[in-house]
């Protein structure tokens, strides 16, 4: 919990989408044998959810890394303690994009792989 307090509000936003992620993952899974459009409908709002986790861990880090320069700018020195302190701020949200958007595609690509193949 420190660690998504200390990423800041973007951390929140991507925990939601990781959770979105995994909650359509669940549903294409239950609703396969049942309704297949449906499970199909799931896996591609998974896809979008854990794609679009990714690019707002890297927009959170841009801004992470642009409010650093700020911070740096306005004390007019470059102290070390603050720079790395900033720079790994930004890094998390990258790196919590990056996990949820992993755990997403490898909940797809196992739905994808207990798919039975179509024998023509």
């Amino acid at each position: 919990m420190s660690l998504l307090n200390e990423g800041g509000p973007v951390m929140y936003i991507i925990l939601v989408l990781l959770l979105l992620s995994l909650f359509f993952i669940v549903k294409a899974f239950l609703s396969r044998s049942k309704d297949e459009i449906l499970s199909k409908k799931m896996i591609g709002l998974a896809v979008d959810s854990s794609l679009l986790a990714l690019v707002i861990g890297c927009l959170g880090s841009i801004l992470g890394i642009i409010q650093l320069f700020d911070m740096a700018q306005a004390l007019g020195e470059t102290r070390p303690d603050l720079f790395a302190a900033g720079l790994k701020v930004s890094l998390l949200t990258i790196t919590f994009g990056l996990f949820s958007f992993v755990l997403g595609r490898l909940g797809i690509l196992f739905y994808k792989w207990s798919l039975k193949s179509e024998v023509a």
